[in-house]
């Protein structure tokens, strides 16, 4: 059985004698659970996402419980060597499928975004809606059990946000964690079971 993601007394600083983003976060985040984080520019929000879903180390407290997790970062890095199937390919072979099963899902995903037509497309060679219909599809590939994503509906046509909030709901009715944030204040209005505030690092 899944378990509770926690953070425990997290901070994070960059260097050794920067500032202060976070400190003192305690956060749980329970299996089956939508998660939306709020909070004005530069408060912390995407460090905090970072943290939740190990792209960034705390600086002091703990992080306990982490399940198998992907993330839909804010910026992503499209100057990679691979066409939009190959990496999605390639990410889910990385995850444990098979490499016939990575293939399909990578298919399969493309397909509900909208973004069947850019399959044979390198990264770099993508416009930015198509890029970011890739950053999504890369994080559902493989299933994670916590699904972290910072303003991943950016970019995505009307169709493709469509999909991608048919995807939440489905990792959350799968017992899977949703933690996101989002500049729109109505995006998934009603559906958080909770509603955290990034305020001068603090939670």
């Amino acid at each position: 059985m899944q378990s509770e993601l926690r953070l425990d007394g997290v901070g994070r600083r960059y260097g050794i004698r920067g500032p202060w983003v976070l400190r003192g976060v305690d956060l749980g985040v329970p299996p089956g659970t939508l998660v939306r984080v709020e909070g004005t520019n530069g408060t912390g929000k995407s460090t905090l996402l970072r943290l939740l879903a190990g792209i960034d180390a705390p600086t002091e407290g703990r992080v306990t419980g982490r399940p198998r997790t992907a993330y839909v970062p804010e910026r992503f890095p499209p100057a990679l060597p691979f066409t939009a199937a190959g990496y999605l390919t390639h990410l889910g072979t990385v995850h444990g499928l098979s490499r016939r099963a990575a293939a399909r899902a990578a298919g399969q995903w493309l397909e509900r975004l909208g973004a069947a037509g850019y399959a044979g497309t390198r990264l770099s060679r993508l416009s930015k809606g198509g890029s970011q219909k890739v950053a999504v599809a890369q994080a559902l590939v493989a299933e994670p059990e916590l699904l972290v994503l910072d303003e991943a509906w950016t970019g995505l046509d009307a169709g493709a946000r469509g999909e991608l909030e048919r995807a939440v709901a489905e990792r959350v009715a799968g017992g899977g964690a949703v933690v996101f944030v989002d500049h729109d204040p109505g995006r998934l209005a009603g559906a958080p079971d909770a509603v955290y505030t990034v305020r001068d690092g603090t939670l």
